[in-house]
This record gives structure tokens, sequence and C-alpha cells, in this order.
């Protein structure tokens, strides 16, 4: 593989005559996570915050374990930063890219990053709904953000990426657009999307099972998920309760069953 680099105008200008992979090594922040082949820091440059991700091979050992699974392993920064680019092309708000490399032919050697622009002034979505659980939202509210969910999970399922974390704690709210007619919500952490022509049907019922599952204990009725289902489908009710039964069958199944798994008790009925 030959090695790829992006740098915004920032980073051309701050890395000008420099190697990249090497400054990437020296840089140092607020550790957000370490895992084996991946580190995560908020970092400062010039008064800006930016969060990096560094990963390093992952080894022929967790590939193949991946593979045997079922599973296509992640093998750097290379997902994220092609799922971030789609997203602004689609008008689903998220990170902005700031700086991307990859380099090394080497599938379990390979080396890559990826700097995003700190979003700020915001809160995530699992955060609010605990808010919510003491504080019921307002009936016009909830539907403003139940909107902006299903457009989200509609525009990335219909353009081929399934998010494989789809998850409440994975948008966040822009705290100035709380009370707006359209709030803005940022999904974030796609290191492990993926984009095809076609989303195979397991994968869509994954992601809205996620979104379901973690939304559960949120103040939410009956008709919230009947009208997340009109907007996710673009149709009507009828409609898609008769093509999408089985669809919507197995996300409730899905998202009821990692319920039990996670909380060890039945999930709430609506």
């Amino acid at each position: 593989m030959t090695e790829q680099l992006y740098l915004d105008a920032f980073f051309q200008r701050l890395w000008q005559d420099r190697e990249p992979f090497a400054e990437v090594e020296r840089l140092t922040g607020e550790l957000f996570r370490r895992v084996k082949s991946r580190r995560t820091l908020r970092i400062e440059l010039e008064g800006r915050g930016f969060f990096l991700k560094h990963h390093l091979g992952v080894g022929w050992r967790e590939i193949l374990k991946n593979l045997l699974q079922g599973k296509l392993p992640v093998l750097g920064a290379g997902n994220e930063f092609a799922a971030l680019q789609l997203l602004h092309q689609i008008g689903v708000p998220t990170m902005t890219p700031a700086a991307y490399g990859q380099r090394g032919g080497n599938p379990a050697r390979r080396e890559s990053f990826l700097i995003t622009e700190e979003l700020t002034n915001t809160i995530s979505m699992e955060d609010l709904a605990r808010e919510w659980a003491q504080t019921p939202p307002s009936f016009r509210t909830r539907q403003a953000f139940l909107a902006r969910l299903a457009r989200s999970a509609q525009l990335l399922h219909d353009h081929g990426v399934n998010h494989r974390d789809f998850y409440l704690c994975h948008f966040l709210l822009d705290r100035a657009t709380a009370a707006a007619a359209e709030p803005v919500l940022y999904l974030i952490d796609l290191h492990r999307a993926q984009i095809r022509r076609r989303i195979p049907f397991r994968y869509r019922v994954k992601d809205v099972a996620g979104l379901y599952f973690s939304s559960m204990d949120a103040p939410l009725t009956r008709r919230d998920c009947f009208r997340f289902m009109k907007r996710y489908r673009r149709t009507d009710l009828r409609r898609t309760l008769r093509d999408d039964a089985r669809f919507w069958q197995a996300v409730e199944r899905t998202a009821r069953k990692l319920y039990v798994k996670v909380h060890q008790h039945p999930a709430p009925e609506f």
C-alpha cells in the first residue's frame, strides 16, 4: 500500500517540512483510551483542541480472530476517515478531519492516524436521555430529536454506511441548538464503520436495534417509536408495518435481547 496523507491548511502550516508520522509520535495530551494497537488523545495545538487516534498494527492474531468470527477486522484509521468524508457529503453532522495518514503494505503492521477538530459545548444523547428521565422534555422537543436521529440513520443506511456502534452515546448534541426546530446531533466514533453499495439486512438491523436499545430507558412512548419508524423509512406507518414487518420484528428482538444481556432484566414495555 502506498502512503496516504491528508492535512488541512492548519496542519500543512504546522508541519511544513516535517515528517507527519514522526510529529504524531511526539504528540502528547489527555489520554482517553489506550488499547494494544491504538491510543486516543485530546491534544491542544496553538490554542485549538483536537482529538487524535493513532493506530499501530493489530497483528495477524487479531486479524485471524476477527475473520474466524465472521467479522472484518479494523486495520487502522482509514475506515473512519472515509466515513467522515462521506457523512459530510450526505449531510450527517459529524467530526471534521484535520489530518490523516496511513502507511505500510503489511495489514498486520499498518500504521495510521486520524486527527479531528474538537467538538465543544456538546452533551451526549445518552446523558441527555438520563436527564429526561428526571425532567421529561416537551412534546415538541422530543419530536425534534426523534426526527434528527431518524434522519441520520436513514441517510447513513441509504448511502451504504453501517456504523456498528450505533448507540445514543455516539450522538453529541450541540447545546446551542437544543431548543431549535432542527437540533444538531453530531455522530461520532466511526472507527468500525463500513461502506458498501448496499447494507446487508443483519447490519441494518444491528444499527437500528442498537439505537433502540440505548433509548429504552428514555421517556419514550409507543407513538414515538412509530414516528421514528415512519421517518426512517420515509413512508406512512401502515406501509412500513406491512412492507418492513420482518425488519422491525428483528430490530425489536435484537434490542430486547441486548438489553437483557447488559442489564440482566427485561426491557421496559412501551
